[in-house]
């Protein structure tokens, strides 16, 4: 229960590791095996809490081809009941919310354990994309049937950097029942800055407790995942973009940027006074960028205060 104690008492300071599960054509039994390798690896990292993706496809937002194709991956729930049967910490499920009928969600709902599980809700990819279930009605749903269930919500600071308006965006799903907040991938500091001053004086102006923003780092070991990562939507500044593209060596190139960013929005944080998280994705299949994502969490670790 420590990482939900820190974020109900906005305390902060926390580490997680985040995933995606297997692709959906994993044999069960291989399955098992990357979960348990997965486990082998964090146990000595220290996370307070493991993140599962719930991959959704994305084409419907972005027109342009996508550099990896969309392969379907196995339901976060399910994998973390089948095969992360000896996680120690706490796991937050991602549920892409519109892929899921009312009456399914309400069932995953009403089967969630508060102390072993917390929840990310995200909304649809597009205003073109069907929906089962709106955020809106998901976060109602979680009220009626689940209240004690601690749920995210996303923070996207490209957003911010754009319309001046993701601040309100945090408040209006606190009001809701989020109790935390996720980022994309951070490479633009000043975005991520902006969006964590104006919520830190909008939430003083309505006397509200601001609820701790997690903030996402991963690194970068090719060319093409930079591509993919700005596809997704992630805003990377110029002079980023063109270290990585032009480095000898480009995961290690990306591991000193999440490094330096990481530590400049942890002084930044603490300066004004808004709790947050730290979470290292990894979600690429190549054995370097894995050993190199843990690497990161085992360094950003050492800067927070627990």
């Amino acid at each position: 229960m420590e990482l939900q104690r820190r974020i109900v008492e906005g305390a902060g300071e926390f580490l997680l590791f985040a995933l995606t599960p297997p692709r959906l054509t994993t044999e069960p039994e291989h399955a098992r095996q990357i979960a348990a390798k997965t486990l082998e690896r964090l146990r000595p990292v220290g996370i307070d809490g493991l993140v599962l993706y719930d991959i959704d496809d994305e084409s419907d937002r972005n027109p342009e081809e996508r550099p990896f194709p969309f392969l379907p991956t196995m339901d976060p729930a399910d994998y973390l009941a089948r095969d992360l049967v000896g996680l120690e910490v706490p796991a937050i499920v991602y549920r892409a919310v519109s892929k899921y009928p009312e009456q399914q969600l309400r069932s995953w709902l009403s089967e969630q354990t508060p102390t072993q599980t917390l929840s990310v809700f995200v909304g649809a990819s597009s205003h073109e994309k069907p929906v089962a279930t709106s955020l809106p009605r998901a976060y109602e749903l979680r009220s009626e049937v689940r209240r004690d269930l601690l749920l995210g919500g996303v923070a996207i600071p490209e957003r911010h950097a754009r319309g001046g308006a993701e601040h309100l965006r945090l408040l209006a799903k606190q009001a809701a029942g989020c109790s935390f907040f996720v980022t994309q991938i951070v490479y633009d500091i000043n975005a991520a800055k902006d969006l964590v001053s104006d919520y830190h004086y909008e939430c003083a102006a309505r006397g509200v407790r601001p609820a701790p923003i997690v903030f996402t780092f991963s690194v970068c070991g090719s060319v093409k995942t930079l591509e993919f990562v700005q596809w997704l939507g992630v805003d990377v500044p110029r002079w980023i973009e063109n270290e990585l593209r032009h480095a000898e060596d480009t995961l290690e190139a990306s591991y000193d940027q999440a490094v330096a960013t990481a530590v400049e929005l942890i002084a930044f944080c603490r300066r004004v006074g808004v709790p947050f998280g730290v979470s290292v994705e990894s979600v690429s299949i190549r054995q370097v960028e894995i050993d190199a994502s843990v690497r990161l969490a085992t360094r950003l670790q050492a800067e927070l205060r627990r």
